[in-house]
């Protein structure tokens, strides 16, 4: 992936992080090219979260003179506040826990998960690359991770993402930081990027900045020129700060629903790639997360409670008592399950034991206490105590823990299909825990497309 990245950076290719140009002609609405520029780099970078990061270290290894351009007054994203994961196909962190893996299984994963529309060659690039990505943030970088836990996200089919030491992003965007100020790249932070300009072979060729640029006040800053002589790479990121524009992409997305991006998550430069003729693809593939508590405000932490501790190896159920979903199916089917529940007038419930959180306490030290002291998860002495809080007919909730049990004894669940991790328990001795999930902060991290290959 180096060779290919220095390849297209140093042949002036234009690289685009979030869409492709096509077509000769400037798109309607076209801004003037400035009759002189401020300022000639090889490459510039919008947008300074991982894959912004990556994108520079990799440019200036390759030799190129790069900038990085980021609009708020801190550098990092949604990728610096994100849960610390990263997928690792074939990393040790598998192998000491005995999972089988493979990139034809990732692969795989991700075609049934994208509904087959992903691009089965940047699905294979991405499958075949894990690893090596894996390595890349570890030996180039010095990212630390947990080196015993892995975990299983939902679309997955078996566990394979490893966390970061310190259970955020921030543990690789930090290091990504680190690298570029050893290189001489410095990001320009509170730089906004106004409009971009196309020559008339349809080239991308430079942008107009606003320095010094206040968010969330448009006119705020310095009007610069800058232009870019090999290549400019858009990782921009996501949009669902901006209500308008997420209620154009699907409309049940209201400001009713809260988000978990950071405040600059919003809409600019989607409608400026668009106005010069950028083909953007199934924006409307937005990822919601709605195992996010409700008791918090933005991403928080209660839903790695849900996710990599009751998802993983405990259960959901709604206040039906029933389990609704496969905890560990892709997360727009999740979502949507989990909408729906609560359309119908029932609450999300996540589920588990004592005896079941043993691999969550390894991969994020000191997080469940923390949430049982919130209140954002609650400890019970039983089942039934669990039944009474959330006002869960007993009955059914019991039936439907046992018949779950079941299939974790026989490796089996013939209810969803959902896989039974090598490490679970039956879930019947206490203390038991659980937590609501809220239907309130559900529109995450920008677009998430069904073909997750093309972000």
């Amino acid at each position: 992936m180096t060779e290919l990245n220095r390849r297209s950076l140093l042949k002036g290719s234009v690289a685009m992080g979030a869409a492709a140009l096509f077509g000769t002609a400037h798109a309607a609405g076209a801004v003037k090219q400035p009759a002189k520029w401020d300022e000639t780099v090889d490459v510039i970078v919008i947008g300074s979260g991982f894959a912004g990061l990556a994108a520079a270290i990799e440019a200036k290894q390759a030799g190129a003179n790069v900038i990085v351009l980021e609009k708020m007054s801190m550098p990092g994203g949604n990728s610096i506040i994100n849960g610390g994961i990263l997928t690792a196909t074939g990393c040790p962190q598998q192998k000491k826990h005995g999972i089988k893996d493979s990139p034809e299984l990732l692969a795989k994963d991700m075609l049934v998960a994208g509904l087959y529309l992903n691009e089965p060659e940047k699905v294979k690039l991405v499958a075949d690359n894990a690893l090596s990505n894996y390595e890349w943030t570890v030996k180039e970088l010095g990212v630390e991770y947990n080196p015993d836990a892995i975990g299983q996200e939902g679309g997955h089919s078996v566990p394979r993402y490893v966390f970061t030491k310190n259970g955020s992003g921030s543990g690789i965007v930090s290091k990504e930081l680190e690298k570029l100020e050893k290189l001489g790249v410095k990001v320009r932070t509170r730089t906004y990027v106004k409009h971009l300009f196309r020559d008339d072979a349809g080239r991308v060729i430079g942008a107009e900045v606003q320095e010094g640029y206040r968010f969330p006040k448009a006119d705020s800053g310095r009007t610069k020129f800058i232009r870019a002589s090999k290549a400019i790479v858009l990782c921009y990121g996501g949009f669902s700060q901006d209500i308008n524009y997420r209620l154009m992409q699907d409309p049940k997305l209201s400001a009713k629903l809260d988000s978990t991006n950071q405040p600059g998550a919003t809409a600019e430069l989607w409608r400026e790639t668009s106005r010069i003729g950028c083909a953007q693809i199934q924006n409307d593939w937005i990822q919601c997360t709605p195992w996010n508590n409700p008791k918090e405000k933005g991403m928080g932490i209660g839903w790695t409670f849900s996710q990599s501790a009751a998802a993983e190896y405990g259960l959901w159920v709604s206040t039906s008592g029933k389990r609704f979903v496969n905890e560990l199916a892709n997360r727009k089917v999740r979502a949507d399950a989990i909408m729906v529940e609560q359309t119908n007038g029932f609450r999300a419930v996540s589920i588990c034991t004592k005896a079941n959180t043993k691999a969550y306490d390894v991969a994020r030290p000191g997080t469940l206490a923390k949430l049982l002291e919130q209140g954002i998860v609650k400890e019970y002495k039983s089942l039934n105590d669990i039944a009474a809080d959330y006002s869960i007919p007993a009955n059914e909730l019991q039936k439907t823990v046992a018949r779950f049990n079941d299939a974790v004894k026989a490796k089996n669940d013939p209810d969803f299909g959902r896989y039974i991790n090598n490490e679970q328990v039956p879930l019947v001795e206490g203390p038991w825990y659980a937590s609501e999930m809220s239907r309130r902060s559900i529109t995450a991290w920008a677009v998430s497309s069904p073909t997750s290959t093309a972000r």
